[in-house]
């Protein structure tokens, strides 16, 4: 297991070598952070609840970090974050069920 707190830091220390360089694309990322990030109609727990999810359906550890960290801040409770990754379990299966049937029919137009 990670120690998050360690994990965030190292995050933090390459961010700023990445920003150093290639400033305009941290730019663009920080900008399309922000732009997500507002928002008119969800709250900010469920929002981040989302997150969190997606996080776990693209593998991306520093989403998960990071919206950890904000889910905690803006009141989630465990128990609400363990049913939002329930949903992202079952989309990832749901996700491995439908490749499952394309790649049945590949093996089936590949034999004629």
């Amino acid at each position: 297991m990670e120690d998050w707190n360690e994990y965030n830091a190292a995050l933090r220390e390459q961010g700023k070598v990445f920003a150093a360089a290639a400033p305009e694309a941290m730019k663009g990322f920080q900008a399309l952070s922000r732009g997500a990030s507002t928002t008119q109609h969800l709250d900010a727990k469920t929002r981040e609840m989302i997150a969190l999810a997606v996080a776990v359906t693209t593998r991306c550890q520093g989403c998960i970090d990071a919206h950890a960290r904000k889910a905690r801040a803006a009141g989630a409770t465990k128990e609400e974050v363990a049913e939002a990754l329930g949903v992202a379990i079952a989309l990832n299966a749901g996700a491995a069920l439908t490749y499952s049937l394309h790649v049945m029919e590949a093996l089936e137009k590949a034999g004629t």
